[in-house]
């Protein structure tokens, strides 16, 4: 290396730091230790070695532990004269803070050579190697240390590491905080104003007078001012845990983990916070010079938002960060409208606030507690460039956190539970998001235009998805100058349709108490494909948004995606003593409104027989490594585990329902049998649903309940859930009338083709379904009916629709029960619906390779391309930690039976 990288980062108009220099001393070698507090404290380790000092940035600077292998970052070379700075460099410079110099002396190498140039040429031969050994002679620091390049952190990677000798110990030798030239410590030199120290003495800095105000403080800064406590723990040994850390290859295809939207701040010492920026939430994919910047939904930003792009191509990690981009207002504030609007640097200066650290160097990060993976950050993360930051986390008192951003007029804030692993493409409850102004994401469904207006548009249509349906939410009509309406009118050309995309049309003249003589305005329809943002005042009791402002577009979110925020209580979600008491009162039903976060396992990985407590009953769990699943090597004991998981999800669809046991006590290839009968071969504790056979015999079948229940049926070898369609309330009575697609030789993009044909029709007739894989060949299709109709009524209507569907495609489907007359064409299964009948529920395993599950789906994802092994044991926890339970409608309240059958026949005579 040589000073022209140095000299290139540094306006000498602005900044007193030396320029060149040369030793004086023909005899020893010199070095210095220069403590420096610029964008995060850290320390400088300088070697003079051909003319230079050799430089090495070490976060948390030297040991005297050689347990303690520090990490040394090698940076660019310094002048010699460097070695006595200490002072103060001007902010908005390169390394702009406070510099003293923490230790000073002679060094050489621990071999035994003689002559200052010699050593040089022993020390710069060990220097490209990757391995110097030295010994120093400090004020500070004495004895035998080693600078060893280390594989995995860069190419500028490397430890520094004390030898054991007589000057080992283990206590922290940076409490010694003053510089061995002035006797100041950091916050002293602070207070001595632009003063450097040169020729022996503090000398002042002279300076142009600045041409302009500087800059405001940063709402990071204003925080630190307002709260007490304001960083989290530094103690954590950043080169330990990176050992310890699994190995892996950098991930692909993973999207952000998600917070959960809570109503109100909380103090609690398990948790931290961090600014709630709004902007673009990003990962950043950093590998071999290579670079991806993508969005939420892993669309690319790498163009859009170039300037981040570039500057993490000069980067010398590998790493995936976890990230907001965002374009900082004169108040430090983010300027959501001027990122929507960003087109090149002269619409703002981009900035990337990066919180996470997925993977680093080969190692992934994700399993570790939040502050350790922050740790890691901070003592990575390149500080070359101001427009890349880290976020830092506070420990500060959640409440008075709150009010100091409420004050300083930020969006809102985060907090995180210091413990919480990273679970991508997941919304969790570990990392919570708490609003200080209200806003949602909303889809345009069409514009209004008010008479005499000159302007573009005069309001907004704006809708979210509710039970899959596209529900009207209310107007916005200010927030957009006029060359933002025209920029946007271009995006709503295409997009114009005839009919209504709302589940019922709203008026658009309905005067409101606010506007009782509202102007005469005419609707124009969208498809409902555009996002975007609005703030608002409230929501009225009809679900419709108070006093909403336009924000901006959303280009990173899918409109099929944006549902109404609820916000949680946050009573309900943190885990403080204060609150744990209130959640137990307030705690639902498991079946009727699940509230605990998603446990991992049931059963420990090696002990063959297990008893545990559920629900208050002692389960006993046997011959766990027995092998349910052969091809895929799955166990026994990974079935009770996963129930164990989707209990929440699969109950309200076992509850009060007579089940249909389908057990297979050897695994998916061994023999299996259907059960219905249990009558005094369950536990007392099982309930029953009584019935008589053909024979006249006294039955009961087993009725679904509780987590027990599952877990009971489970240890009898029942891989697959099958319930009946109606409860025990009202056997009668079905809640869902269900089409079952069952291909033949079809091919699963022909069974696709077909549901989505069922989904016109119910569409036409204004129907709601819901679709979901059958886990094994097929798809089901679910009506919700309420339990207003009985079985015959249930199937007279299915009988209805399914001859619909086959008029439409008739070259691969069927109405033919028989199999053999079926020409190997799809059979539209209408006949389910009856008294008895079961099929496998939803989020079942399935007795099949690979472990595959019945999965609920958006009607988005039945597209060609779309498999059975998508969702199996091993990924449908994450999906629905991610997406709920999307069959919820199911259950909700049924169609107009008769209505619905007289619209149908009126369309498709």
């Amino acid at each position: 290396m040589s000073l022209e990288k140095y000299a290139k980062k540094r306006d000498f108009s602005k900044t007193a730091e030396p320029k060149g220099g040369k030793s004086k001393d023909k005899d020893k070698l010199h070095f210095v230790i220069q403590k420096h507090d610029a964008i995060r404290l850290h320390y400088d380790f300088r070697l003079e070695m051909d003319g230079v000092l050799k430089s090495w940035a070490v976060p948390k600077g030297p040991s005297t532990d050689p347990k303690n292998k520090r990490l040394a970052m090698m940076v660019e070379d310094h002048p010699y004269d460097y070695r006595l700075f200490e002072g103060l460099i001007p902010k908005g410079e390169y390394g702009g803070g406070t510099v003293i110099v923490w230790d000073e002396g002679t060094y050489e190498p621990i071999e035994e050579v003689k002559g200052k140039k010699a050593q040089e040429k022993h020390l710069l031969k060990q220097l490209k190697e990757g391995s110097l050994k030295i010994k120093l002679h400090g004020e500070k620091l004495e004895g035998e240390y080693a600078l060893v390049k280390t594989h995995g952190m860069g190419e500028n990677g490397w430890l520094l590491i004390k030898h054991k000798d007589d000057f080992a110990s283990t206590k922290d030798i940076t409490k010694q905080d003053k510089s061995v030239l002035s006797g100041k410590t950091i916050a002293s030199m602070e207070k001595t104003g632009d003063k450097v120290w040169q020729h022996g003495h503090e000398e002042d800095i002279e300076k142009e007078k600045p041409k302009r105000t500087s800059k405001k403080k940063l709402p990071t800064e204003k925080l630190e001012d307002a709260v007490e406590e304001t960083k989290a723990d530094d103690s954590v040994d950043v080169d330990f845990i990176l050992k310890k850390a699994p190995k892996s290859k950098i991930p692909v295809g993973i999207k952000p983990m998600l917070a959960t939207l809570v109503d109100k701040p909380f103090d609690d010492s398990d948790w931290v916070y961090e600014i709630k920026w709004d902007g673009y939430r990003t990962l950043g994919f950093i590998n071999k010079g290579e670079v991806q910047l993508l969005s939420r939904n892993n669309k690319s930003f790498n163009e859009k938002y170039y300037p981040i792009t570039k500057l993490l191509e000069g980067w010398k990690i590998n790493a995936v960060i976890d990230g907001e981009i965002l374009v900082l207002n004169d108040k430090g504030i983010s300027n959501f409208g001027a990122l929507q609007n960003w087109r090149s640097e002269a619409d703002g200066e981009l900035m990337l606030y990066v919180f996470d650290l997925l993977w680093y160097e080969g190692k992934n990060l994700m399993d570790l507690p939040l502050t350790q993976r922050q740790a890691i950050l901070k003592s990575v993360l390149p500080t070359d460039d101001d427009r890349i930051r880290l976020n830092q986390l506070f420990t500060a008192n959640g409440l008075e956190f709150y009010k100091a951003a409420e004050k300083i007029g930020l969006e809102g804030i985060m907090a995180k539970k210091a413990n919480s692993p990273y679970v991508a493409d997941s919304r969790s409850k570990d990392w919570l998001k708490i609003k200080i102004n209200k806003r949602q994401e909303v889809v345009i469904g069409g514009f209004t235009k008010n008479e005499g207006t000159a302007k573009q548009f005069s309001s907004l249509l704006l809708g979210v998805y509710e039970n899959g349906r596209f529900q009207y939410v209310g107007k916005v009509g200010t927030g957009f100058s006029d060359k933002l309406q025209k920029e946007m009118m271009k995006q709503f050309k295409p997009l114009i349709i005839d009919e209504t995309p709302f589940d019922s049309e709203p008026d658009v003249n309905k005067p409101s108490r606010f506007r009782p003589n509202p102007p005469k305005a005419k609707a124009t329809w969208l498809k409902p494909e555009l996002v975007c943002e609005v703030s608002f005042a409230e929501v009225t009791s009809d679900g419709v948004f108070r006093h909403p402002s336009f924000q901006g577009m959303r280009e990173d979110k899918k409109a099929k995606e944006v549902v109404r925020e609820a916000e949680a209580r946050t009573a309900e979600v943190v885990e403080g003593e204060a609150l744990k008491k209130e959640r137990k009162e307030s705690k639902s039903d498991l079946v009727k409104s699940p509230k605990e976060s998603t446990r991992r396992t049931l059963l420990n990985p090696k002990e063959e027989t297990q008893v545990k407590k559920i629900c208050g009953h002692d389960l006993k769990f046997t011959h766990l490594s027995k092998i349910y699943w052969p091809e895929d090597g799955i166990t026994k004991r990974d079935m009770f585990n996963y129930y164990y998981q989707v209990a929440e999800y699969i109950l309200p669809y076992l509850k009060d329902r007579p089940q249909s046991l389908n057990r297979f006590p050897n695994g998916i290839h061994g023999p299996s049998f259907y059960q219905k009968d249990v009558k005094g071969k369950a536990p007392d504790w099982v309930k029953t649903f009584p019935y008589k056979t053909s024979e006249g015999e006294d039955k009961d079948y087993l009725v679904g309940h509780d987590e027990a229940t599952l877990l009971w049926m489970a240890s009898l070898g029942c891989i697959e859930m099958n319930p009946w369609f109606s409860r025990v309330q009202s056997p009668d009575n079905p809640d869902y009338c269900i089409i079952d697609l069952d291909p033949d030789k079809n091919t699963f993009d022909q069974v696709i083709a077909a549901a989505q044909e069922v989904k016109k029709v119910l569409d036409a007739v204004d129907v709601p379904s819901f679709c979901k894989t059958s886990g094994s060949t097929g798809m089901h299709i679910y009506i919700p009916l309420g339990a207003k109709y009985d079985y015959d009524q249930s199937q007279l209507f299915a009988r209805l629709i399914v001859n619909i569907v086959h008029q439409q495609i008739p070259g691969y489907t069927t109405l033919e029960r028989m199999v053999k007359n079926r020409d190997g064409k799809m059979y539209l299964d209408f006949l389910q619906n009856r008294p008895g009948a079961t099929i496998a529920g939803p989020y079942s395993l399935r007795p099949k390779p690979g472990a595959t599950v019945s999965m609920p789906l958006h009607w988005d994802e039945v597209k060609p391309g779309l498999t059975m092994k998508d969702f199996t044991i091993h990924n449908s926890i994450a999906r629905l930690k991610k997406e709920g339970d999307l069959f919820a409608g199911v259950l909700g309240k049924g169609i107009d039976l008769e209505k619905t059958i007289k619209k149908a026949q009126r369309i498709f005579k």
